[in-house]
């Protein structure tokens, strides 16, 4: 067997064009053929650089790269006296760029981590802020310094559950006094994905989600990322916990503001699958509320030059709002509807597809403005195209069924598909 890494070659610092510094091979890790930054030795005697080893083992490998012996242990020791040639090396060297690799942190254990987990579950239970906060400053303080920390953390099975029980406790205490450590524990419980079971009761509480709804509005942008990405993350795991959401108040205003006054991809595409999962719980006063704050038009005006992901979510969200009376209403009175969704067939991926699909058939079935509207916009050759392609059973049952009604009204048309979409738009 051939492996990647041997067909590498080791990287050289250039100095002056006239002098080449080459890298001592023994300094090398044999996997990358780079400057080992960590060198630890494995059973088979063989020093490997911390980050390569690790990955290696973590793929399921359970022999020595080098040798291919099979491992009696997967205990890596730490090679003191090689990563201080190294570093004594690189400073030799200075002259030719080359700089000194810092000391390396010694990764945390996992006894490390119970012990640290069993003070957070001891504070909560004394709603102990300080004693909390203590704790959480080191788990954080690990989890920065290293993926193998975060790791180490997360394969702990009682982590997510007590993290997310003391945000539970200190939130149903008082969220003004206990404001500081709630935010601590929101920013380490992101790292905990997917959340386990007890997890998501604690986070899926009122006191939970009345905080977090709390932080949505907070001004600091940090804060309002890491509450809506651990709201996103438990609606995900459990659709239970949305009828829940809805009866926040004010969630509904904050999660449109979201979309309406963008701040970053990173909020917007978590509040649209919120409200997407809010109104496919089939709650009329939730759908209508987020209908008559003009969802639809926006929608559609973001949709003209967003990025893919936010694209297939508004998409998805305009296909799930035609499913009432008002929805499609509000979506015929719209000039922009139907030309955004007729070009975003076979523009956008499949996914995005299949909800442009979905919607028009919906706006169309029984209204022949609808249909004489998106003949006009190419849906015809469109859907002709998209049935010849390839697309799944559900989208062309529905492409089928809008050909079949298409059909009578095309004589005499104008197919203008043709045009570019800023001239479309402008033409309203």
């Amino acid at each position: 067997m051939v492996f990647s890494w041997r067909k590498k070659k080791p990287r050289n610092f250039n100095g002056d064009k006239k002098k080449e510094l080459e890298i001592p091979r023994h300094f090398l890790c044999p996997i990358t053929l780079d400057l080992m930054k960590d060198p630890v030795t494995l059973s088979s005697g063989i020093t490997y650089d911390r980050e390569s080893i690790e990955k290696w083992l973590d793929d399921g490998n359970f022999t020595c790269p080098v040798s291919n012996q099979v491992l009696r242990s997967f205990d890596q020791i730490p090679n003191h006296s090689l990563r201080k040639m190294i570093q004594d090396w690189c400073v030799e060297n200075r002259s030719y760029g080359v700089e000194r690799i810092p000391t390396p942190r010694i990764p945390v254990s996992s006894a490390e981590v119970s012990e640290v987990l069993f003070s957070i579950m001891d504070s909560t239970r004394r709603l102990d802020q300080c004693a909390c906060l203590d704790s959480l400053h080191k788990l954080k303080k690990w989890g920065l310094e290293s993926e193998r920390n975060k790791r180490c953390m997360v394969a702990n099975a009682a982590a997510a559950g007590a993290i997310a029980a003391a945000f539970d406790a200190f939130a149903g205490e008082s969220v003004d006094k206990n404001i500081n450590v709630l935010e601590e524990i929101l920013f380490v419980i992101n790292w905990m994905f997917p959340l386990t079971e007890q997890a998501q009761r604690y986070i899926g509480s009122q006191a939970s989600l009345h905080c977090i709804a709390l932080f949505l509005k907070s001004e600091d942008l940090s804060l309002k990322q890491n509450a809506i990405t651990v709201l996103a993350e438990l609606l995900s795991c459990n659709q239970k916990y949305t009828q829940a959401l809805t009866t926040i108040d004010g969630i509904n205003k904050t999660l449109f503001h979201f979309i309406n006054k963008p701040i970053c991809p990173s909020i917007t595409k978590p509040s649209l699958t919120l409200i997407y999962d809010m109104v496919s719980l089939s709650n009329e006063n939730t759908t209508t509320e987020f209908i008559n704050m003009g969802l639809i038009p926006l929608l559609l005006e973001i949709m003209i030059d967003s990025q893919k992901a936010i694209c297939e979510k508004a998409l998805a969200l305009i296909d799930q709002l035609c499913e009432t009376e008002q929805g499609r209403g509000f979506a015929y009175d719209d000039a922009l509807a139907m030309p955004v969704l007729v070009k975003k067939i076979l523009r956008v991926s499949e996914l995005a597809t299949e909800y442009s699909v979905s919607a028009i058939w919906k706006l169309s079935k029984g209204d022949e403005k609808a249909l004489m509207e998106a003949l006009q916009f190419g849906a015809f050759q469109k859907l002709l195209l998209l049935i010849q392609v390839g697309c799944n059973d559900k989208t062309k049952e529905k492409a089928t069924e809008l050909l079949k009604l298409l059909n009578p009204y095309r004589p005499g048309l104008e197919c203008i598909d043709s045009l570019d979409f800023k001239n479309i738009k402008r033409s309203f």
